[in-house]
């Protein structure tokens, strides 16, 4: 049987901004965009309690010799200069050099944010650790491309200048990055870049489908996150298709860009061992971000699914000592070959109680099915509210949940969203929408693969509309709207949930 192998978390670091705050002049003030400012304000408060738990899970002891840290700019072929630091522990370096990880921070971060993993955990196990700014982050130079095809150069060389150093192995590195971070370690794993073994974290394989899925924009999380960067400091490219992807008017042509900026492709040719850590309520990336991958990959492979992730994950403190734990495990057994391999999917209880429950394949699930009856005609600006109670309990979502709906006498009304919730939540179980074709037919919304414990007797609860505000001024996920006096009819819904076979939270 597995033993959970933790590290323990010491003094609190501050905690790290995480970006500006301002609405591009390209985005204009749309509608939403209140919300868009008061959902950034929860993603700072998010985000920051995210650095400041990993940072406690990260940071060693003061009894330990401490590691070496030196601040150093690293110059790329095309004279951008990288501000990064390199982390090395304490002692003499083993015969063939310390073996070494490269990490890789989040959207709007620097390379600090990394720096209690590589001073605290890393560090204590044995390896040494690069981290640089990002482009167009930080001191570091050039643009900001959404980790693509200069980023992944970056990374490229970046890992010759790691592996020519004397103390540093030249084979045992290994990559660990964060949201916008571990798409760069996917890109680069996927660009061949030689890694003994990877950990992306609460990350994308399909930014499309995560960003925009069935051709509907997540518009308020892209103005969001369009503003975690200074708009000066973008790619003109991608910034030119911020438009297009806030308004769903350009899906095909942001298709395009993404297909440089993601894994998908590379998955099934893919051999380097991969443990994936993903959030299970997290609203950019979803679970099926990392399931792709996890049924996709040919070599080793695990999945920790927990607390942690963006908006609305809770980021437990406690919990981090667990998961960035195996991540060194992770490591120690593929970069050095010491330790024993993790379970191949571990899902986290809800909310964390000290518990994993390990599981050798994907978990078990099933299907409920239940309708909700009416017709209901609906103007811009309304919303139809549908609901049911779930005979047994408790129920713990996992996996692909739809929505089924007819509609008709769509006039101006080119969009459809649904979000699931249970009374007394302030949060949505989880939430979906479509771009609809023409007057009349039917839609099917496929819900985020969110991971969430609905108690016994829960009466849950459907709202559609236009857009998420109709369910709550608070809920920016889906912001963009249909015109002034537009209209559609909605008739009965089907709603199809998929369940664990038996839930692990209580």
């Amino acid at each position: 049987m597995h033993s959970w192998r933790t590290v323990s978390p010491p003094t609190p670091e501050s905690k790290t901004p995480i970006g500006r705050v301002s609405i591009p002049a390209i985005l204009g003030k749309p509608p939403g965009a209140r919300y868009v400012a008061a959902a950034v304000r929860r993603w700072r408060v998010v985000i920051g309690g995210l650095l400041v738990a990993l940072a406690c899970a990260g940071a060693g002891s003061a009894a330990r010799l401490s590691p070496t840290t030196q601040e150093l700019t690293i110059p790329m072929s095309d004279s951008t200069q990288l501000s990064c630091a390199l982390v090395e522990p304490a002692g003499t370096p083993p015969a063939g050099g310390w073996p070494a990880l490269m990490l890789f921070h989040g959207l709007g971060g620097k390379h600090q944010d990394m720096e209690p993993f590589a001073t605290g955990a890393f560090a204590t196990a044995g390896f040494a650790s690069l981290m640089c700014d990002a482009r167009g982050h930080g001191a570091s130079g050039g643009l900001f491309g959404l980790d693509g095809p200069r980023d992944v150069q970056d990374t490229k060389e970046l890992f010759a200048w790691l592996t020519a150093r004397p103390e540093i192995s030249k084979t045992a590195i290994g990559a660990f990055g964060i949201s916008l971070g571990g798409g760069a370690v996917w890109d680069a794993a996927a660009a061949g870049v030689p890694f003994k073994a990877i950990v992306p974290v609460i990350t994308w394989t399909n930014l499309v489908n995560a960003l925009a899925p069935q051709g509907l924009s997540k518009s308020g999380l892209v103005q969001l996150l369009a503003q975690l960067v200074p708009q000066a400091r973008w790619d003109p490219t991608l910034l030119a298709a911020v438009p297009a992807l806030t308004t769903s008017s350009d899906i095909a042509s942001v298709s395009t860009l993404a297909a440089q900026r993601q894994p998908l492709a590379a998955l099934p040719s893919l051999t380097v061992p991969t443990l994936l850590i993903q959030g299970r309520h997290d609203f950019l990336f979803d679970i099926d971000q990392a399931l792709t991958a996890y049924k996709s990959l040919k070599g080793p492979k695990a999945l920790y699914l927990g607390d942690l992730g963006h908006s609305p994950a809770p980021n437990p403190t406690a919990e981090v000592p667990t998961y960035l734990g195996e991540a060194v495990n992770w490591f120690e057994t593929y970069v050095v070959g010491t330790a024993a391999k993790v379970p191949a999917v571990a899902l986290a209880h809800d909310p964390w109680d000290g518990s994993v429950t390990s599981f050798t394949a994907l978990p078990a699930t099933r299907t409920a099915s239940v309708s909700l009856p009416g017709t209901s005609p609906i103007k811009s600006g309304g919303k139809v509210v549908r609901s049911v109670r779930l005979p047994g309990g408790p129920f713990e979502t996992f996996g692909d949940s739809t929505l089924t709906i007819p509609y008709s006498g769509a006039s101006g009304w080119d969009r459809l969203v649904a979000i699931l919730t249970t009374p007394g939540s302030q949060t949505p179980i989880t939430a979906g929408g479509v771009k609809l074709n023409g007057a009349s037919g039917t839609a099917t919304i496929r819900f985020m693969n969110e991971s969430v414990l609905v108690p016994r007797g829960a009466k849950l609860t459907v709202t559609l509309g236009a857009t998420s505000v109709v369910q709550s001024p608070a809920n920016a996920l889906y912001l963009d709207d249909v015109q002034p006096g537009s209209s559609i009819t909605l008739g009965r819904a089907t709603l199809k949930l998929s369940l664990l076979q038996k839930p692990v939270s209580k």
